[in-house]
């Protein structure tokens, strides 16, 4: 083998070692604690809006009140 060739060899050995031993430093981690006591929201963005059972019920109630109004207009159109 040409001399030159096994220097690079060594040399990419020693670049695969030294890349292998940092990868496991860069490992992906969450954030860090914010501390200061627990009197802020528990969620993640801040505005915090509860996406629940109240806003369903109203949705509903928007659906059928405008299903009422429909089937109300087309009943007139009919008479």
């Amino acid at each position: 083998m040409h001399p030159d060739l096994q220097n690079m060899k060594k040399i990419l050995y020693i670049f695969a070692f030294i890349f292998c031993c940092i990868s496991f430093d860069l490992s992906a981690q969450g954030p860090p604690d914010p501390g200061g006591g627990g009197g802020g929201p528990n969620c993640f963005p801040p505005p915090c809006v509860p996406i629940d059972g109240g806003l369903s019920w109203l949705l509903i109630a928007g659906t059928a009140y405008g299903g009422k109004k429909i089937y109300d207009m087309n009943k007139k159109e009919e008479e």
